[in-house]
């Protein structure tokens, strides 16, 4: 049996790299470390760049980086391939991304997900073990990162491209994963359209589905004997502003790989910079706490009437805020004037950055379209 880790969000900044900087970082780690040393292969998401650089992309959201040694912490973790695909990986341009490259291989850490150009960034990734091979795909919604040809970037998600991806590593190995970096930020299910993607990822061939990007531990089901896990929640991430919350909370997977056999799986629980600063085993109380609540949130991901009604209301709490967002001039006279000049224009520069994640971002959309449609 091979036994593959996955984890969500880790992103060794604020605090955690103060410990780093203090020799702290092997303590941070000790209540989670034998979980990692078990398996034969571990996948963690690759948050942020980590990079000294300071240029800036042209972005909407905050800018995230780390200190390049703190690539240590991945070792220590018997951490040897990273995912990179996410909405952070080029806050800090080509550049950054290329520092992160050599401070990956320094530590002889590869990586997926992303690269000079798009056909680097969707390269398939095989991995071997004994007569086994795994093949990895990593994609991400479209933010400011995805990249679409010749532009350095991550590998975006595209129906068609993960397709034929998925076609031709079941044609190289024995198993395909997906790991997807995508979803609602702090909602802790599934949209509808995430549940109708993952699963044709299923269809097209993939063993397991394992996500990101929510910050929060979401539900998970098996369909088609092939594990979707909807979001594993933050692993290591400080944040200012969110402690003893929902973003402190994780879930690391261990996918067993038997050939001809369906991938079955393990789940421990974890919190993170609190109070403490580090990542820590739940005791068993808040462990059963955590599975019991999965265990409702299971429910609803597995009933497609359930699982629209809760988004539905999650789309109600957010419609003030994405109709304030988008708000342009209104009736006959203002758009007149505006368009003799009379009038500045309401869409600035950084307000233009806003429609295009509104738009092209598959998440937002969702919000979006439901929002300004007079008939929901």
């Amino acid at each position: 049996m091979i036994k593959v880790g996955f984890t969500g969000d880790f992103c060794p900044w604020l605090r955690v790299e103060d410990e780093f900087k203090q020799g702290n970082s092997q303590v941070m780690l000790d209540s989670v470390r034998p979980f990692f040393l078990q398996n034969d292969l571990n996948v963690l998401d690759l948050e942020c760049p980590l990079t000294t650089v300071n240029t800036k992309i042209n972005k909407t959201g905050p800018h995230i980086k780390a200190n390049p040694e703190t690539a240590s912490m991945l070792n220590d973790l018997n951490c040897k391939l990273v995912a990179t695909a996410n909405n952070h990986f080029k806050d800090y341009g080509w550049e950054g991304m290329q520092e992160t490259y050599k401070t990956l291989e320094k530590h002889n850490i590869n990586w997926l997900g992303s690269g000079a150009n798009l056909e680097e960034a969707s390269k398939v990734f095989y991995w071997k073990k004994d007569d086994k091979t795994i093949a990895f795909i990593n994609v991400a919604e479209n933010e400011w990162t995805t990249t679409f040809g010749a532009a350095p970037g991550c590998n975006p998600i595209d129906l068609v491209s993960v397709f034929n991806k998925i076609q031709e590593a079941k044609g190289k190995a024995d198993f395909v994963v997906v790991i997807a970096h995508g979803g609602h930020e702090h909602y802790e299910l599934p949209s509808p359209r995430m549940k109708k993607w993952y699963r044709f990822f299923v269809d097209a061939g993939a063993n397991a589905v394992v996500t990101h990007h929510t910050h929060i531990i979401s539900g998970y089901e098996t369909y088609k004997d092939a594990p979707i896990f909807y979001s594993l929640g933050n692993f290591l991430f400080d944040w200012e502003g969110q402690r003893n919350k929902p973003w402190n909370k994780g879930m690391i997977v261990r996918l067993n790989f038997e050939k001809s056999k369906p991938v079955t799986f393990e789940m421990e629980f974890t919190s993170h910079n609190n109070e403490e600063v580090g990542v820590f085993l739940m005791p068993e109380i808040e462990k059963e706490v955590m599975r019991n609540h999965l265990l409702q949130l299971n429910a609803i991901i597995s009933d497609d009437e359930k699982l629209e009604a809760e988004f539905a209301k999650y789309i109600e709490s957010w419609k003030p805020i994405m109709n304030t967002w988008i708000q342009p001039y209104k009736g006959k006279y203002l758009p007149s004037l505006y368009k003799k000049g009379l009038l500045p224009s309401i869409i600035n520069e950084n307000k233009k950055l806003l429609f295009t994640n509104l738009i092209r971002c598959e998440a937002h959309r969702d919000i979006l379209l439901h929002s300004i449609n007079p008939n929901k």
